[in-house]
């Protein structure tokens, strides 16, 4: 989404600059207003330069226009579904992490299952505090797993749960690496659909999170 970025980044100018041309109007002394210069002998204020697209100039633009130019962030119906989905996918992934102190063989198993829990948990809470600002509604108990990628289903989880030893760590492995592909796969579509800035930094995580640790239980 490079145009995004962009844009936000030229505002963030728009605004800095309306911010330094207000602090100097507010430290000005009597003095320096009556011998200031009116812009074009009409007293008007000074405006904003605005950064034009590339090929064209730049335009000046008042500090109203400039704010008009805040590319518009609320969320939209993609990046509500996201947070509501990826709280329940998450909470599974608690529930199979919970499994491998007592069933895992291999240490590394439990590391890999310790890390996924310090992250994951945080992840959750941010994402309920997201939805609780934003006035949207928190998912329901009953949400339908199938429509969520990379889901156990519940005799998957009877299966892992009744593992020990090597048997469990090949099972969770082989589970939590399609679990993080679907988180992956459910992040990299609100990152095309939805309109939040929040949740595409949310979404960039898990992102960068779940594949790095897609190819650490891939090597085990």
């Amino acid at each position: 989404m490079p145009n995004r970025r962009v844009t936000r980044g030229a505002v963030a100018v728009l605004l800095s600059a309306a911010a330094v041309l207000a602090l100097g109007a507010c430290e000005s002394t009597p003095e320096e207003t009556k011998s200031a210069p009116k812009a074009g002998g009409s007293g008007a204020s000074p405006g904003i330069v605005a950064p034009g697209r590339p090929g064209e100039p730049a335009k000046r633009v008042s500090p109203e226009e400039a704010a008009r130019l805040m590319p518009d962030e609320r969320p939209n119906s993609a990046d509500y579904g996201y947070v509501q989905m990826m709280i329940v996918h998450h909470r599974q992934a608690l529930t199979m992490t919970a499994l491998a102190p007592q069933r895992a063989r291999s240490d590394k198993v439990r590391k890999v299952a310790e890390r996924i829990q310090a992250a994951q948990a945080p992840e959750i809470g941010a994402m309920e505090g997201w939805l609780k600002n934003t006035g949207g509604a928190r998912p329901q108990s009953g949400h339908d797993h199938h429509t969520m990628p990379g889901m156990a289903t519940e005799a998957q989880l009877a299966q892992l749960k009744a593992a020990r030893g090597d048997a469990f760590d090949a099972l969770f492995l082989k589970l939590m690496i399609t679990h993080h592909e679907g988180a992956v796969t459910m992040a990299a579509d609100v990152l095309s659909q939805g309109n939040n800035v929040l949740v595409e930094e949310m979404a960039n995580d898990v992102i960068a999170q779940q594949s790095a640790e897609i190819d650490r239980m891939r090597s085990m």
